[in-house]
């Protein structure tokens, strides 16, 4: 594809994150948004109305397979509910598009294999959209991590919360076996964010979770142990105040996060010390981490490169979101 200087994108559900998305791709300067589909009568458009009015030619659907049926589309974005992104990001392949798909990417491991052989079989591009990870300030904690100024990493603490608000409350509504709740919501952010500073993968899950009446996780916290004494706290809730950071604790120091998720008026800091009494709180200019991870894929599709966050970190990912299902469920420690 590297005669294009933009990759065409669809978007396949009406879901909320659109607000965020579809400017994004207007946005980015090497893509173009030329469809939304839903299957709720009259959604796509009313969600194009809402959120992108200043474009134009733009198609919606009322089938979502009329969307991935269209030959002007090269990509698809797949926002649906958590226990359908993996039966839709199949379909997608099928139909010869590229998939940046909403997390989680599936609710089981085997479901992940099954994309990555499609995915090779049909020679299509295919990531998880963990979006946090493209914003430059997770640049600069890597800068510093790797100029030695907090020594060894030991431990990493990662805290994910908002209070739920009436309008959001259908993430309660499915059990946590159908992808319900705020493990699957959050708790991936959390666990990603975590993963990304270990070169070793995780030995064991300990977690507690507090559910609601359907069976969905309100709140969990636990340990993950990666070995050689090196653990990972995390915490996430659908009942605490506002909180998305992760806290590095290194054998000479330690750097905090303080906004892993950027919203729009967000001002990325980062804070770091020392022991040997050092200290500073950098504040870094303002960016849209939704556009640079639509830029990043497009990009990758149109230079056939390989995307940062590769399928297999999807599968790890997840296996570690069902440990801690499992952990919490059966109350005892998980080994991997």
């Amino acid at each position: 594809m590297t005669h294009q200087t933009q990759l065409r994108w669809g978007i396949l559900g009406a879901a909320r994150i659109n607000e965020r998305l579809m400017p994004a791709i207007a946005d980015a300067q090497n893509a173009q948004l030329l469809g939304i589909a839903s299957r709720r009568q009259g959604a796509a458009a009313e969600t194009l109305a809402r959120y992108a009015q200043q474009l134009s030619n733009i198609s919606t659907y009322d089938r979502l397979e009329d969307l991935l049926v269209d030959p002007r589309i090269d990509a698809v974005y797949l926002p649906l509910a958590n226990h359908e992104h993996a039966e839709w990001t199949l379909r997608a392949i099928e139909h010869g598009k590229h998939v940046l798909c909403e997390k989680p990417m599936a609710l089981d491991t085997h479901s992940i294999e099954t994309i990555i052989e499609a995915a090779k079989h049909h020679q299509v591009t295919v990531m998880e959209g963990f979006m946090y990870r493209f914003h430059p300030q997770h640049a600069r904690v890597r800068e510093l991590l790797d100029s030695g100024l907090i020594g060894d990493i030991q431990s990493v603490r990662a805290s994910f919360s908002f209070m739920m608000r009436p309008a959001r409350m259908y993430r309660l509504q499915e059990p946590i076996t159908n992808g319900g709740g705020a493990l699957w919501d959050i708790g991936c952010y959390a666990v990603h964010a975590i993963r990304q500073f270990f070169q070793q993968p995780a030995v064991a899950v300990t977690a507690l979770s507090h559910y609601a009446e359907s069976g969905a996780d309100i709140a969990s916290s636990g340990v993950i142990d990666f070995g050689a004494g090196k653990f990972a706290q995390f915490d996430f809730s659908f009942a605490r105040a506002r909180r998305c950071e992760y806290e590095i604790i290194g054998t000479q120091g330690g750097i905090t996060c303080h906004t892993v998720w950027q919203l729009p008026g967000d001002v990325p800091m980062i804070s770091w010390w020392t022991e040997d009494g050092r200290h500073a709180q950098e504040r870094l200019p303002a960016s849209n981490h939704f556009r640079l991870e639509i830029e990043h894929f497009s990009d990758c599709v149109l230079q056939g490169k390989s995307p940062q966050l590769s399928l297999d970190d999807a599968k790890q990912n997840c296996e570690l979101l069902v440990a801690i299902w499992q952990s919490a469920a059966q109350g005892c420690r998980i080994l991997l």
